[in-house]
């Protein structure tokens, strides 16, 4: 026999579910938006990296550096971009059954990429 009280919808409870479940995917979706901004920062530095290296023998020789430290820059603003982004998301969502990465974590996340990428283009002026 059913237990359920007249007064319950289950269409109701159904929509409920499946909003909540929409509110997941959509903050697992951040997470993958994030870690596809990273790549494409990552991508820059690569850019970077390539232009210097095939550029190496121009003339005059600061402007392969300077070509390739406009990438590393754009690199940086990629990944203050994703953190800032994915941080917003992030406080309007609410989980329910997933559990998303934390804002502490795309912070450092972040910042050891940034890091990496002013470390790179650091060396790219030294040699």
């Amino acid at each position: 026999m059913d237990q359920t009280p007249p007064d319950h919808d289950r269409k109701t409870d159904w929509a409920e579910s499946r909003t909540d479940w929409a509110e997941d995917r959509t903050a697992l979706a951040n997470d993958r938006t994030f870690a596809g901004w990273m790549r494409t920062g990552m991508a820059a530095i690569a850019i970077a990296v390539g232009l210097r290296a095939v550029f190496d023998a121009a003339d005059p020789p600061w402007l392969p550096k300077l070509v390739a430290s406009v990438f590393i820059a754009a690199s940086l603003l990629i990944f203050f971009s994703a953190w800032r982004n994915s941080k917003q998301s992030s406080r309007r969502l609410e989980t329910h059954a997933t559990e998303e990465q934390s804002p502490r974590m795309f912070a450092v996340l972040a910042i050891v990429f940034s890091a990496g990428a002013v470390a790179v283009g650091a060396i790219l002026w030294t040699l």
